[in-house]
């Protein structure tokens, strides 16, 4: 028992290692090489904070834990909302003047939409999980003719390239940013591997659902990341970091952790993911977008309204086991 947790724990600090050295080191490496800031933003630290949910998705899908794989990423999406959106406001109102987070917080909802109606098919297959990269694929396409035709930053690479200077505020020498790229994606196979034996058999030995270990430990572990930024940004009072890194973060784990996930080992899906956990999600997520669409600011008020309703959802998940 002692061994399970000690794993869940090694897990989450290698999780947490991992998404930091990868993101920091691929920022470094694109900055070396002149590459777009959009490509850096939307693509390098975007998906970078979002490897330790692919990661410890895949390895519980490959493993046999279906639930843990859906469970990690539903549960990544209402974390990043509820949890670190809550905490980030609690800790300075967030300034929401930002167009492209706007643009973006939509693309998020009709993700999130997206998935829950292919939970009623009962299997995320090979065809719903190309699917979902044909869904990135054309994001990210019209996200970068946007940005020719613009020849400028637009709100939401602005915001993201903030976020890729938070990350990596002195980049990196090319050799060490390799290096710490290679480190940082050895790091999250080992701590996924970790997290998703450890958590599994502590569901076994307390007789919790994989389920419900997913939508938790495993969810909040594989969102560290985020919640690293969205802090760190949040005391520099930059908001536009927060929300890019949260909407950014839901997109790709949705378009890109599943569909990637799905189309390499088709995930089964329980009953409780298509009638409870999937439209919490939803409504988590279509309650952000108004907020993000209609609010000039994310105030501590709504902050701690997300994170009571956290609170609240983790209490229920407990009641249910």
């Amino acid at each position: 028992m002692l061994l399970d947790f000690g794993m869940v724990a090694a897990g989450l600090v290698l999780l947490f290692l991992g998404g930091e050295g990868l993101v920091r080191g691929s920022v470094a490496i694109a900055t070396r090489l002149g590459i777009s800031k959009l490509v850096v933003g939307m693509v390098i630290v975007g998906f970078g904070t979002s490897a330790p949910e692919l990661v410890v998705s895949l390895q519980a899908a490959l493993a046999g834990s279906p639930d843990i794989a859906l469970g990690n990423v539903i549960g990544s999406n209402i974390a990043n909302i509820l949890l670190i959106l809550g905490i980030a406001a609690l800790l300075t109102p967030l300034a929401n003047e930002d167009g492209g987070i706007k643009r973006e917080a939509l693309v998020m909802l009709l993700a999130a939409a997206a998935l829950v109606l292919a939970l009623w098919y009962g299997e995320l297959n090979r065809l719903i999980g190309f699917a979902l990269l044909a869904g990135l694929a054309v994001h990210l396409t019209l996200a970068f003719l946007k940005e020719r035709r613009s020849r400028a930053d637009i709100a939401e690479g602005a915001a993201y390239e903030h976020e890729a200077d938070e990350v990596s505020d002195v980049p990196l020498k090319l050799p060490l940013a390799i290096l710490a790229t290679l480190a940082g994606l050895g790091l999250l196979v080992v701590g996924a591997e970790l997290m998703v034996e450890g958590s599994t058999a502590i569901a076994r030995d307390f007789g919790v659902s994989e389920a419900v270990i997913g939508l938790t430990i495993v969810a909040v572990g594989t969102s560290l990341p985020e919640l690293a930024t969205a802090i760190v940004a949040a005391i520099r009072r930059h908001s536009d970091v927060v929300l890019a890194n949260i909407v950014g973060s839901n997109i790709f784990n949705v378009l890109a952790i599943l569909g990637i996930t799905a189309t390499i080992a088709p995930i089964g899906v329980s009953e409780r993911f298509l009638l409870i956990d999937g439209p919490i999600m939803l409504v988590v997520t279509l309650l952000a977008f108004v907020i993000l669409l209609r609010a000039r600011t994310v105030s501590r008020l709504i902050g701690g309204g997300f994170l009571a309703s956290y609170c609240g959802y983790i209490l229920f998940l407990a009641s249910m086991g």
